[in-house]
């Protein structure tokens, strides 16, 4: 049970900040409620194409896909590697500090 609770916690941690990290990029905070839709989102924040949604259903290659997607993410809000290292290893506690932070939207990275 305090696993469900924690688990539960975790993910409306990573919504909340989801939410705030869209809006300072301009979409509508509300996408990070649907599943596939941010991760468009995400790809659409750091300039890559649509089409690799589909590539992050190839599983390893999904794999690399993501950590691209999380180094420029990082880029996007003027963060460095180091950022997007902890983007990648405690993303919940990472993307609320983008979304809650001070950091600014500053384009898309892969542009």
């Amino acid at each position: 049970m305090v696993v469900v609770v924690i688990y539960l916690a975790i993910i409306v941690l990573m919504i909340a900040g989801m939410w705030k990290m869209f809006t300072k990029a301009g979409q509508a905070g509300f996408l990070a409620i649907i599943p596939i839709v941010n991760a468009y989102i995400i790809l659409k924040i750091v300039g890559r194409p649509w089409w690799w949604l589909i590539l992050m259903l190839i599983p390893i290659v999904s794999l690399i896909v993501w950590i691209i997607a999380m180094l420029d993410l990082a880029k996007s809000f003027g963060k460095g590697v180091g950022f997007a290292v902890g983007l990648i290893l405690l993303g919940p506690i990472f993307v609320c500090i983008l979304g809650f932070g001070s950091a600014q939207y500053q384009g898309p990275a892969a542009a």
